[in-house]
């Protein structure tokens, strides 16, 4: 790799002289012969710099992304507008290589940042308080069980398949290695069943976990599912993968929940194929030092002027090693920065305007679509800005024939809930258009 790896062949040698082995093989001795690779790496013949970046570019041109196609897919990703001030603001330098803020005194700037950020998921959710974020919406949903397992000494969760499927498995894994039972809980009518509920919860409940809008776009009614919960003496655990909506629907803390978490991607952040995301977690102040991750907090300096410091991290395995109460130890601290930047942008103005523009053209859309007499709804229940629709073809074949027109079409429902045969989950956000939706519809009703 010389002249990559600095390190020229004589340094080599006596850095091999001076750990007492003869070659570099040796070092991995320990490692068993069958398992090491003894050919070289197939990586074709050297190319020169110009050469290997058309080489990289043809193949990312095969992909195609949303700045190439119109998208109705959702399912807790969703493809909204992100204003051009977070990426000039993310650039700088004194941000995207930001690390832990260990000295607060070389370290205010990051610290005011993550504040701001708590402040701001504390004010959307209704909560008392929110941390630094957390790596991702499912497992901030994970850790949250454990926050519920820990604080009432008691060993289940009972959870919605309303929830996104992909959080449920997560939730699942942690609990596994925590020796915790997860009860899922079938939906009714495509809500959680209430009267399924009374039955599930008992004195080894520790916390109920729903979202809402759920994984079909549904707003769940909290309020019974609320009482249901907290007459247990369980928690109250509500899911948002989709924030935007807590532009205009009543926010989880005004609805009675313990701990809120999310996923913060459709606060600036890009798809970006998948990740990476950014969880976010929102309490009462009663279990805020039962929360994982940090906390800054706002004091003032020797001079009286206003100050940030990281206030709560006595949770962490790096000073409480094996009594932490989580062994998260960072945040997404860029992401985080994204929603900032996003939230502050947008304001509550702003964000009720995105969230109505959702609603009002999904609903469009729905009613379109419906109107074709090619398909019929699947639920009768509000939803936010995702429905579910259900054709006599195949939703594959649907999705196949609208890729051929540059549309990415929605969500097949069967991947995940195997007696929802032909259903699509398709979501529409305030990036589209009127005209792309009556395409969209055009072409359903052709097929």
């Amino acid at each position: 790799m010389h002249p990559y790896i600095p390190n020229t062949t004589i340094e080599e040698d006596q850095m091999l002289q001076s750990i007492g082995i003869k070659n570099t093989d040796a070092l991995f001795s320990d490692i068993p012969a069958e398992v090491r690779l003894t050919r070289k790496l197939n990586l074709g013949d050297s190319m020169s710099e110009l050469e290997l970046s058309r080489f990289v570019k043809g193949l990312a041109d095969k992909n195609k992304s949303i700045d190439d196609m119109v998208c109705f897919l959702g399912a807790g990703a969703y493809d909204h507008y992100i204003p051009s001030i977070i990426k000039h603001i993310t650039s700088r330098s004194e941000f995207y290589t930001a690390y832990t803020p260990y000295q607060p005194e070389i370290s205010q700037g990051t610290l005011q940042v993550i504040f701001e950020y708590q402040t701001m998921i504390a004010n959307v959710t209704g909560m008392d308080v929110a941390n630094a974020s957390m790596y991702d919406g499912a497992t901030a949903c994970a850790e949250a069980g454990m926050m519920a397992v820990e604080n009432t000494k008691r060993k289940s969760l009972v959870v919605s398949k309303s929830v996104h499927p992909e959080v449920r498995q997560v939730l699942a894994t942690y609990m596994k290695f925590h020796g915790v039972e997860v009860v899922e809980l079938d939906c009714k009518d495509g809500v959680t069943d209430a009267e399924a509920l009374k039955t599930a919860v008992s004195g080894t409940t520790a916390g109920v976990v729903v979202q809402s809008p759920n994984f079909f776009g549904i707003v769940e009614d909290l309020t019974e599912i609320e009482s249901i919960t907290h007459n247990s003496k369980a928690m109250l655990i509500v899911n948002v993968i989709d924030p935007i909506s807590l532009g205009i629907l009543k926010t989880p803390g005004e609805l009675g929940a313990d701990i809120v978490v999310g996923e913060g991607q459709a606060f600036g952040n890009s798809l970006n194929f998948g990740g990476p995301y950014v969880g976010f977690m929102a309490t009462t102040n009663k279990l805020m030092r039962k929360m994982p991750g940090r906390i800054v907090g706002e004091t003032t300096d020797i001079d009286g002027k206003r100050a940030f410091v990281l206030t709560l991290q006595a949770r962490e395995q790096h000073i409480r090693r094996e009594k932490a109460t989580s062994n998260i130890c960072s945040n997404q601290a860029l992401n985080a920065l994204i929603s900032s930047i996003y939230l502050t942008t947008m304001g509550k103005n702003g964000l009720k305007e995105v969230a109505e523009q959702c609603a009002s053209k999904a609903h469009y859309a729905y009613d379109q679509i419906i109107g074709t007499g090619k398909f019929k709804p699947v639920f009768d229940k509000p939803f936010f800005k995702e429905f579910v629709v259900q054709s006599s073809r195949k939703a594959s074949e649907i999705n196949a024939e609208l890729l051929k027109h540059n549309i990415l079409g929605g969500y097949d429902l069967v991947k995940d809930y195997p007696g929802m045969e032909n259903a699509l989950l398709f979501c529409v956000t305030e990036k589209r258009t009127k005209q792309e939706i009556d395409k969209l519809v055009e072409i359903l009703k052709g097929m």
